[in-house]
């Protein structure tokens, strides 16, 4: 199964099925009836409303959000599907925070539930800044379905990848 590099993680069974769907030519099928619509935001501006409605409905005590983007080298770069900075810079007698996020442009084209669960991912990040216990429940707080959605999504990714 070395095929499947966005599935790594995942136990053996997993990367069975995954496989099966995809060298049969399922799996596209399945995503599309699983996920049939693709979002609205298509543009810095929205992403950016989009971000920050949902960073005040869950983190209303964090720092606020500095700039938020559509990037379109971020995944070939970084190997990363979305991205969080944080900054803390001295100014005068304060201390001010910078806080950004940089969705991956291939989101764009991305069901709902995908690019909401990279928002959720990111915005996670400014609680917690490590992948751990605390912060997948943070994650599952903001979103109930979110290992689902992150299965899905990296499902999807390697359909993409393979179509392409």
């Amino acid at each position: 199964m070395n095929f499947l590099k966005y599935l790594t993680g995942y136990p053996e069974q997993i990367q069975l099925q995954a496989g099966e769907l995809l060298t049969s030519g399922r799996l596209g099928d399945y995503l599309e009836r699983k996920y049939p619509h693709q979002h609205q935001i298509q543009n810095d501006k929205a992403l950016y409303g989009y971000i920050n409605g949902l960073k005040s409905q869950y983190l209303r005590k964090s720092p606020p959000l500095s700039q938020v983007r559509y990037d379109s080298k971020l995944n070939v770069l970084k190997h990363a599907l979305g991205m969080h900075t944080y900054q803390s810079r001295v100014q005068g007698s304060k201390l001010k925070a910078h806080n950004s996020i940089t969705v991956a442009a291939l989101f764009k084209e991305a069901p709902p539930e995908f690019l909401r669960m990279i928002v959720v991912h990111e915005l996670a990040h400014f609680k917690e800044k490590d992948h751990n216990k605390a912060f997948y429940q943070l994650c599952c707080h903001m979103e109930s379905g979110y290992h689902q959605l992150e299965l899905d999504t990296r499902l999807w990714l390697q359909w993409r990848e393979r179509e392409v």
